[in-house]
């Protein structure tokens, strides 16, 4: 039996080799690739021969994986899989866990941090001081007392949720499934649009959210509101966002996630909007959260091979 990790978790050979001793057994061989692949067929070239594939979001496509057909467990070191083409994991009856619910700390307090730097506009403060300059013009709002609005109900929307009361906010929130949440006020997407302060986007990109908020969608907002997308980057449409900026449709956004990975091109429109904060898909990525998403997916691993998957994404 072999495992591959064909990327970088975010942790050291020593911490994985930990990790391997305390979930798997002794006679499965484990290789760790702790840099990128840098192209398609070195990725082939790493998941030949391997049983069981660990990764994080590299995108993994079926040419790559049709290479190697002893691979039967994929354990995505990442909420998210859309990165990962599961239409061939289906077919080829290759099971595929997440590791949901590692980074809920980390992204809900950089939402609450990016709402505080967008209100408190701390990248010109930091600007001014380092050219001689004074608070002049750079007067900020306090979150306490606004309205946050909230897409997106799971796990992550609820932690941001609670972080958003402990500063005094009133929390709204859009869910495609009703719940009932103490605390938390669940309103049509009309009624949230136009009423939020605050707007941070938490939901999975799916057929049915992607261009989940776009020209029209932006229009409906207050022209006071800020736009917080830690989300997925084609949830939003780009482009609309940028002009909604450019034109005072609202009054900032902070965006840290894309339609592709950074490094981005620098005719994007959305780096030349203004009161945007930009930031290169950071959410997931404190010391603690991987740490917490590779014990989640050598578990998995474990799992798989006692014969009860968990996490499992879709139906193989």
């Amino acid at each position: 039996m072999k495992l591959v990790i064909i990327e970088s978790l975010g942790i050291s050979e020593a911490q994985a080799e930990e990790l391997r001793r305390k979930y798997l057994p002794a006679d499965l061989e484990m290789v760790y690739y702790n840099t990128a692949a840098a192209d398609e067929q070195e990725k082939e070239q790493r998941l030949r021969g391997a049983d069981y594939v660990m990764l994080a979001n590299s995108p993994l496509s079926s040419a790559v994986m049709a290479e190697n057909p002893t691979l039967r467990f994929l354990s995505v070191a990442f909420t998210g899989v859309d990165h990962v083409d599961m239409d061939y994991c289906q077919q080829k009856g290759i099971v595929v866990s997440n590791c949901a619910g590692y980074a809920n700390e980390a992204v809900s307090e950089l939402v609450i941090g990016l709402a505080l730097e967008l209100y408190r506009k701390l990248a010109a403060c930091d600007t001014a001081v380092r050219n001689g300059g004074t608070r002049l013009g750079l007067i900020g709002q306090e979150l306490s007392g606004k309205k946050f609005g909230i897409i997106g109900a799971g796990a992550i929307g609820l932690a941001v949720a609670k972080l958003a009361q402990a500063f005094g906010c009133e929390v709204l929130a859009y869910s495609r499934r009703p719940k009932s949440v103490p605390g938390i006020k669940f309103v049509s997407m009309k009624e949230l649009l136009a009423a939020a302060d605050i707007l941070s986007l938490h939901v999975p990109l799916t057929a049915r959210t992607r261009g989940l908020l776009g020209a029209a969608e932006l229009k409906q907002m207050k022209k006071t509101a800020i736009l917080i997308n830690t989300a997925r980057g084609p949830v939003v449409d780009e482009e609309a966002l940028a002009d909604a900026l450019e034109h005072g449709v609202i009054a900032g956004a902070a965006v840290d996630v894309f339609a592709m990975e950074p490094p981005l091109p620098q005719d994007m429109p959305l780096l030349k909007a203004p009161h945007t904060i930009l930031a290169p898909h950071i959410g997931f990525a404190t010391q603690e959260a991987m740490l917490k998403r590779a014990e989640i997916a050598f578990a998995n691993v474990a799992a798989y091979l006692s014969g009860k998957p968990q996490n499992v994404m879709g139906e193989v």
